[in-house]
């Protein structure tokens, strides 16, 4: 059993916020399963973060819509690494159709990755939680769950709507074994896979126009506040979102 805290991070690999988590928690000194659907991205990354800080990182691909992989990968790093602490279900995809015109199969894949996939983390990261006493899960949810906007698409808002309801319950029922569970809600954090999404009008003018701060997010502060909210420095902090959107959209 390893006596360093083991963290799962789902859709880890690439250049976005997954990523820069793992980077930011291996950091820290945590030990940090990579999941990914991508299996030779995750494996780079792993590979990079073992030579880097000199010691070994798991690479488990994994897609989280697909119950008995997510159940088996949760168990392997249960088994493997004899501990469980922290699980950040950062797992997403998003296809933009107006209500009237959307495909069911849009609305399904969307609802199955951003929303059953982090019910899914959560409920085979659970147990192992529960069983040791202790352990903590921050679900990357999105502005997307409160704005009045057409920018995210309807059922990328509903599930990250959804994200929300099901962190503050899930803080709920595991407060008493020693489990918290919070989400961050970012607004604008860039990469290039963005750009695959969203028309370039989208991104002119963001940082001068709506960012308070002056500029667009980076996963960088997504992975600092996550870091926090891991830690035992946030060990008062359950059932909590957090935005961080430069602004954009504050909320309480």
């Amino acid at each position: 059993m390893t006596e360093r805290k083991v963290a799962v991070v789902t859709a880890a690999a690439g250049a976005g916020i997954g990523a820069a988590i793992s980077r930011r928690l291996a950091a820290d000194g945590i030990d940090v399963v990579i999941t990914d659907a991508h299996e030779r991205r995750c494996k780079a990354l792993a590979d990079d973060l073992s030579e880097q800080h000199g010691r070994p990182f798991l690479a488990i691909p994994l897609d989280v819509t697909d119950a008995a992989g997510v159940e088996a990968c949760m168990n392997r790093v249960a088994a493997e690494r004899g501990r469980l602490d922290i699980l950040i279900n950062n797992a997403g995809w998003s296809k933009i159709e107006p209500v009237a015109e959307m495909s069911v199969e849009t609305w399904r894949r969307c609802l199955d990755v951003d929303l059953t996939g982090t019910f899914l983390a959560m409920r085979h990261a659970l147990p192992h939680m529960i069983a040791q006493r202790s352990g903590a899960i921050v679900n990357i949810s999105s502005i997307a769950a409160y704005e009045t906007s057409t920018e995210h698409g309807a059922a990328y808002s509903a599930a990250k709507a959804g994200v929300l309801a099901l962190t503050r319950v899930a803080a709920a029922e595991n407060g008493r074994h020693g489990v918290r569970v919070n989400a961050v809600a970012p607004g604008l954090i860039y990469n290039e896979f963005l750009r695959k999404i969203y028309p370039d009008e989208f991104f002119d003018g963001y940082a001068e126009n709506r960012s308070l701060v002056g500029r667009v997010g980076r996963p960088d502060d997504v992975a600092n506040l996550v870091s926090f909210l891991v830690s035992d420095a946030a060990g008062y902090v359950t059932g909590e979102v957090y935005g961080i959107s430069g602004g954009v959209h504050p909320h309480g």
